[in-house]
């Protein structure tokens, strides 16, 4: 894949760049987004919107990741809301929820769609 073939994708960094269980913070389309790699389950990457609406600040990337139940979620590291993954959805306050992103690995690269 290549971003000047297929603009609505953004390439952020190479999967090996962040550690596994951990997120970093990538700047797409002007928007902070926080993007996680998950060993789970043999990998997977994430992406939600960075700022955590409870705390007013852009942490989320900087949380720890977790389950509950099914959900695959991150822990803020101010308040501990916890935020699905998949969805955005913050479990304690939905009204705090975030904007989820597409993402995926291509040729070892973290892709977020724009």
């Amino acid at each position: 894949m290549n971003d000047r073939i297929d603009p609505s994708w953004t390439s952020v960094c190479e999967l090996a760049d962040i550690v596994p269980d951990t997120g970093v913070c990538a700047l797409v389309n002007g928007e902070q987004v926080a993007v996680f790699h998950v060993a789970e389950g043999g990998g997977s990457v994430f992406a939600i919107g960075n700022f955590d609406p409870g705390s007013q600040a852009a942490v989320l990337s900087r949380g720890l990741i977790g389950s509950l139940g099914e959900r695959v979620v991150v822990a803020s590291p101010i308040y501990k809301h916890h935020f699905d993954l998949r969805t955005g959805e913050c479990l304690e306050m939905p009204e705090h929820s975030v904007r989820a992103y597409a993402a995926r690995v291509a040729g070892g690269k973290v892709w977020i769609a724009a």
